[in-house]
């Protein structure tokens, strides 16, 4: 399956020169041609961000599935399987309907200039029209504005999770500016829920918003969730509650199950809290315990976290904080253009040693020595991560490592672990 979806994108690859380029002319020409299916789905969360996109659209996809809902989810990039992707009514696409449809969409797109992720995106929107369901969660792929997903002209409720520094080059140069894309989401009269921003992000979003007439549900000021000794807590003016703990661990998952629990109010759509508790997200500060885990000492813990830009090097930073208990081991694969060392800055205190990987397969991966630079020489070279593994110090007892800086490589490392 992964061939077929190779070579497809391979034929478009040649239709547009610029792999990414944030437009929505194409994408809407397309969608005429089949018949405008964006526009034939169920209630759409759109969600936007930085870092947290997918955990928040796991947590929505749970709290409806817990209350019977049937949800189409759209997110990228995949890890291990391209299906991942695409879930249709609760389910993963299946690869042979997913490479029909694709080559279907290809043949009506008829040469004309257009890029992989649009066509990506097209198909989803196409699989998700033929199919019932009772909502669909939109994950946006870059920036907001101008991202492909944006196509959608009246969501059921809008959410725009921490933004921060990264996509500089496509984005802009300040988290003002890269703040003003993701507003881009924002839509006329469409509640928008925003989670934990620092105050020159919360200036962008509010005027973007009011400009538009949105109505705005901001954390502290419209809603706020806490933890508890059992779980959480939720608060807004309609009403204060208490939750499970989420299944996806960190401080920082918190603020995404609010910005879903939100979301979901202000959309009125069914749910229960309760969902949180079974969210699903590969990759987001995961236990391993297959091949990879068992390369370490029996009471020693492997963990995986995509995070890969230097907001999620502040929030993995706090996370390692309350592993006190015992050292952590560092292992760092990231990709080019990305701000390595600005990642790795809140880390490097924090740890008991820092390996730098590429694994063969991992896409635009960046060279080891570059992050050797990057640590200012404090990283030493894997250069692969079961040689990371089995070079981390074993003195000192019962330790943990954290295998991070890239989803590309979290996706080698699944394939690795299994």
């Amino acid at each position: 399956m992964t061939d077929a979806i190779d070579r497809i994108a391979a034929r478009l690859e040649k239709l547009h020169p610029r792999l990414i380029d944030l437009s929505l002319d194409r994408l809407r020409d397309l969608l005429a041609k089949l018949g405008h299916p964006e526009q034939r789905l169920p209630p759409v969360v759109h969600v936007a961000g930085t870092n947290g996109k997918g955990s928040t659209c796991a947590f929505l996809r749970a709290m409806a599935e817990a209350a019977g809902q049937r949800a189409h989810v759209y997110t990228s990039p995949h890890l291990v399987s391209f299906s991942e992707r695409i879930r249709i009514a609760g389910r993963l696409v299946e690869d042979d309907r997913l490479v029909a449809a694709m080559e279907r969409i290809e043949q009506v797109n008829a040469g004309a200039p257009i890029t992989v992720f649009e066509v990506i995106t097209a198909t989803a929107f196409d699989l998700f029209a033929a199919t019932p369901a009772d909502i669909c969660v939109l994950e946006v792929g870059l920036g907001g504005r101008g991202d492909a997903t944006n196509v959608i002209e009246a969501p059921a409720a809008c959410a725009i999770t921490s933004i921060s520094l990264d996509h500089r080059e496509l984005l802009g140069p300040t988290v003002e500016i890269i703040a003003g894309e993701k507003a881009g989401i924002i839509k006329p009269g469409v509640p928008v829920i925003v989670g934990a921003q620092p105050p020159e992000v919360r200036r962008v979003l509010l005027d973007h918003a009011v400009a538009l007439g949105a109505p705005v549900r901001m954390r502290g000021r419209d809603w706020d969730i806490a933890a508890t000794r059992s779980g959480l807590a939720y608060s807004d003016p309609a009403g204060n509650f208490e939750t499970p703990a989420p299944s996806l661990p960190g401080l920082f998952q918190h603020d995404n199950a609010g910005i879903a629990i939100a979301a979901l109010r202000a959309a009125r759509l069914p749910h229960r809290p309760e969902g949180l508790a079974h969210a699903e997200w590969p990759a987001r500060l995961q236990r391993l315990h297959g091949r990879l885990a068992h390369l370490l000492p029996p009471d020693w813990e492997l963990w995986l976290d995509g995070g890969h830009n230097p907001g999620a090097g502040l929030v993995l930073a706090e996370h390692l904080r309350a592993w006190a208990d015992r050292p952590v081991h560092l292992v760092v694969g990231m990709k080019q253009a990305k701000d390595s060392a600005e990642f790795l800055r809140p880390l490097l205190p924090l740890v008991a040693s820092v390996w730098a990987v590429r694994e063969p397969d991992q896409h635009a991966a960046l060279p080891v020595e570059a992050i050797v630079a990057a640590s200012n020489g404090i990283a030493r070279p894997g250069p692969r991560v079961a040689d990371a593994l089995a070079n981390s110090p074993r003195t000192g007892g019962a330790a943990r490592v954290l295998i991070c800086g890239s989803l590309y490589l979290a996706g080698e490392v699944l394939k690795l672990d299994r």
